[in-house]
């Protein structure tokens, strides 16, 4: 299989009909242009593979501002995705201004945002979607997900996820695997399962050995498997193996309680005794590993699995436009990913001859809304699920002057307003907030509305409380989430970003260990934390048991309705020590 360089991975976006729509222009392009004259891909090989994840509910186009900090170290200093802004920009020879930099980067993101519009929507996406397949012959092209679908909105979590699931028949979906599918219960998740036109897939998700001596349900009791590892599917006489590959650390980054029977894991070497055994039995003339490990676990899955042509992954939320090559025993694995959102989607184009690929395209098409039209079908649908809350939806709780966004590995400004909620409606001394990295962006000027405060809070576990800790366990807190981020072994990082921080300050060493990470931990008044004095601490979202508090939205509202609009906003940022020139920070200016 020959390797494409990065250049030619980035003017394989530019070769949509225009290349001045993508490279160097400054074109005004209108709702009224032919969008087949934007997307129409040079058909090459006799196998596509389509490819999203991570739109996290997200049914209608969007704002998101991709993130200001992707820090990166040791061997992933300055490698993709760590890289961002105008390094990202350089690194793949982009010209600032362009429609492609604004979907990529977070450079001079609001004036952007108000020239190119908002992106994705899955009425866009399945016109999309339809374009790409008819223009290559649909019996020669597969849709997978890559999960990461079924929450991040109201209207997802009112109907525990069944909104998506209509949205993805509809699209044409072939194959899923999950992540935040598995905060609903086991019941619900079944059922989802069942009513989705394409199969559900995950080698790395078992049913605990007491569950199955009491008749918990598994799809092979003799491995344990809780869902089918594989599927094998035919595309123009080719077969294709598609292995799955759930979140593994799900139990751990979310709620056991909810699905008390199932277990996660990487589990690389039962991964390579699948590929082994689908390479000896199926005769699979490729090899797809469908991913939510998050970008960097897939690189070192690549390095120490053989026999996978390509790791289509998720969960990090990285827009790439390219696919990394990866060497192991076999050869070379090409890994990707395909951001977020509904920002994007992956055109995966093979060339396969004599029972293995020969050569490829990767593709990253963003999918901007004011040149796509809106599939009528879908349109009707996301109308029809969003109309029984409708009101709620788009009510105006309160305007802001502040570009509201969370992405990146520290405190973004939606972030800030919800630990400020906290603090100030439970009267605690410090707030504590996830580092999620789901949330769209509200542009300066623009209404708040309960949709939006939905994409950055809609889970199933969003209670609230309030607890006394002494100091010593907010610096452990820290510490445990920093490793989860920085760790050097990549499979033991969990793919989010620091847990975001009201009412407290602290220096941080990304490149040191756990436990020595973090000092200078002070309150937002100056004063030293103390180890071992009590501090009041509110937060939300606990992963054991339930927190007694109400939603953390309701928590939210009162706080902006209190304040009704949101200016000089003061965002909790640490010092870090030890970025500077690295690739992975800037301040998205205007380059």
């Amino acid at each position: 299989m020959s390797s494409i360089s990065r250049r030619e991975f980035v003017y394989m976006m530019a070769i949509l009909g225009s290349t001045q729509l993508f490279a160097n222009s400054h074109t005004k392009i209108t709702q009224g242009g032919n969008p087949k004259d934007y997307y129409k891909l040079k058909n090459f090989g006799n196998a596509r593979i389509l490819h999203m994840t991570d739109p996290h509910g997200q049914l209608l186009p969007v704002h998101f501002r991709e993130p200001s900090e992707n820090l990166g170290f040791f061997g992933n200093l300055g490698q993709p995705p760590h890289i961002v802004g105008e390094y990202f920009l350089k690194y793949y020879g982009i010209k600032n201004g362009t429609r492609l930099a604004h979907a990529l980067t977070c450079v001079d993101y609001v004036n952007a945002a108000h020239k190119y519009g908002k992106i994705g929507g899955y009425a866009h996406i399945k016109y999309l979607a339809d374009y790409l397949r008819d223009s290559y012959g649909r019996k020669n092209t597969l849709f997978i997900d890559g999960g990461d679908t079924w929450q991040g909105s109201a209207t997802s979590l009112y109907t525990r996820g069944k909104d998506m699931v209509g949205a993805q028949n509809l699209l044409g979906i072939d194959v899923m695997v999950g992540h935040w599918e598995f905060t609903y219960t086991e019941k619900e998740i079944l059922e989802n399962i069942k009513a989705l036109d394409a199969e559900f897939i995950a080698q790395n998700v078992f049913v605990k050995d007491e569950a199955l001596m009491d008749g918990a349900q598994a799809y092979n009791e003799d491995t344990g498997r809780a869902f089918k590892p594989y599927t094998m599917k035919t595309i123009d006489g080719n077969r294709i193996a598609i292995i799955g590959q759930a979140f593994p650390y799900t139990t751990i980054a979310n709620p056991q309680r909810f699905i008390p029977d199932w277990s996660f894991g990487i589990h690389q070497g039962d991964l390579q005794k699948l590929v082994d055994s689908v390479r000896s039995k199926e005769k699979p003339d490729a090899v797809i590993l469908l991913s939510h490990n998050g970008f960097d676990v897939d690189k070192k899955l690549a390095s120490v699995v053989s026999g996978i042509d390509f790791i289509m992954g998720g969960h990090t939320h990285d827009g790439i436009p390219e696919a990394v090559s990866v060497k192991n025993n076999s050869g070379v694995t090409y890994v990707t990913n395909a951001g977020s959102n509904g920002k994007f989607v992956s055109v995966l184009d093979m060339d396969i001859k004599n029972h293995k690929v020969n050569d490829f395209k990767f593709t990253l098409l963003p999918v901007f809304s004011n040149i796509l039209p809106e599939d009528k079908k879908m349109k009707e649908y996301i109308e029809g699920v969003r109309k029984p809350y409708l009101s709620k939806l788009t009510r105006k709780i309160a305007t802001t002057d502040t570009l509201l966004y969370r992405r990146g590995n520290f405190n973004g400004s939606f972030d800030q307003i919800i630990c400020n909620a906290l603090r100030e409606v439970k009267g605690s001394d410090i707030s504590l907030s996830p580092g999620f990295r789901w949330g769209t962006t509200v542009l300066p000027g623009e209404d708040i509305t309960f949709d939006d405060l939905m994409t950055q809070t809609a889970m199933t576990y969003p209670e609230t409380y309030v607890k006394d800790v002494k100091g010593s366990d907010i610096k452990n807190i820290l510490e445990d989430v920093a490793d989860n981020l920085f760790n050097k072994d990549a499979f033991l990082q969990q793919g989010g970003d620091m847990v975001r921080t009201g009412g407290l300050s602290y220096t941080i060493d990304p490149v040191k260990s756990i436990g020595h990470r973090i000092s200078n931990l002070q309150l937002s008044s100056g004063k030293k934390i103390e180890a071992n004095k009590s501090y009041k601490m509110s937060g939300w979202s606990t992963v054991g048991s339930k927190s007694p508090g109400e939603p953390v939205w309701d928590t939210v509202i009162k706080y902006l309705e209190n304040h009704r609009h949101i200016k000089n906003l003061h965002i909790d940022t640490p010092d870090i020590i030890g970025v500077k020139n690295n690739p992975g920070i800037t301040n998205c200016k205007k380059v």
